[in-house]
C-alpha cells in the first residue's frame, strides 16, 4: 500500500510539474510571437476602441480622419445608431466603421475580437480607452492579442479618474492567461455587463 500511495504521488508530482511547465512555455512565447509582430508591421493596420464611455467612440471618430485608410472597430461600445451617427457627425466613411457587440466585460473585448483581427492578417492595432483604464486593458491585451502574434499602440483620452485596482488587473491577466488555454473567460461569472 505504500508503494502505491508513493507511485500515485510521484505521478500527481509529474502532472503539476508538467502542467506548470506548459503554463510556463506557452506564456513564455508570448514575447517572442509580439517581437515577431512588431517586426512584420511596425505600423498599426487598424484602430480598436474599447465600449464604456461614448467620450471614446467621439475621440475615435476624430482620429480615424487622421488615419483615413485604417478599419475602425467599437467593442461593445454605444447603441449601434449612436455610434454610426456620431462616427458620419464627424466625417468618417460608416464602412470602414465595425460595431462588435458581443464583449461583456474589458477581458472579452480582446477574446471576442482576437481571432477577427488574425483572420483578417491584422498584426497591429491602435487601441483606444480611457487613461485610467489602459494599465488593465493593456495588461490583457498583451496576453490575448500577443497569444495570435498581435501587438498593440496605445492611445488613451484623458479622464478625471483614477487609475483602476490592481486586484482588476491581476484578475483580468488571470482570466486572459485561462483564455489561452481554454478558450473561455469566466466571463459568465461575473452575472452582469460591465465594461
Amino acid at each position: 500500500m505504500k508503494i502505491l500511495a508513493t507511485k500515485r504521488r510521484l505521478i500527481v508530482k509529474y502532472i503539476v510539474i508538467a502542467v506548470i511547465s506548459i503554463v510556463f512555455i506557452t506564456i513564455g512565447t508570448i514575447p517572442i510571437k509580439r517581437a515577431i509582430a512588431q517586426y512584420k508591421t511596425p505600423n498599426p493596420e487598424a484602430i480598436l476602441t474599447l465600449g464604456g464611455d461614448h467620450n471614446r467612440e467621439i475621440f475615435t471618430a476624430q482620429f480615424a480622419l487622421e488615419h483615413p485608410n485604417l478599419p475602425v472597430w467599437i467593442s461593445s461600445g454605444s447603441k449601434e445608431m449612436l455610434a454610426r451617427e456620431i462616427f458620419q457627425k464627424i466625417g468618417v466613411n460608416n464602412r470602414r466603421v465595425y460595431i462588435d457587440r458581443r464583449a461583456t466585460d474589458t477581458v472579452t473585448n480582446f477574446t471576442t475580437l482576437a481571432n477577427d483581427f488574425k483572420q483578417q492578417s491584422i498584426g497591429h492595432i491602435y487601441l483606444i480607452t480611457s487613461d485610467y483604464h489602459l494599465p488593465r486593458a493593456g495588461a490583457i491585451a498583451s496576453i490575448v492579442l500577443g497569444s495570435k502574434g498581435i501587438i498593440y499602440t496605445p492611445i488613451s483620452l484623458a479622464s478625471n479618474r483614477d487609475i483602476e485596482p490592481k486586484y482588476k488587473v491581476a484578475r483580468d491577466v488571470v482570466r486572459s492567461v485561462f483564455w489561452v488555454f481554454t478558450k473561455r473567460t469566466g466571463s459568465t461569472l461575473n452575472g452582469r455587463k460591465n465594461i
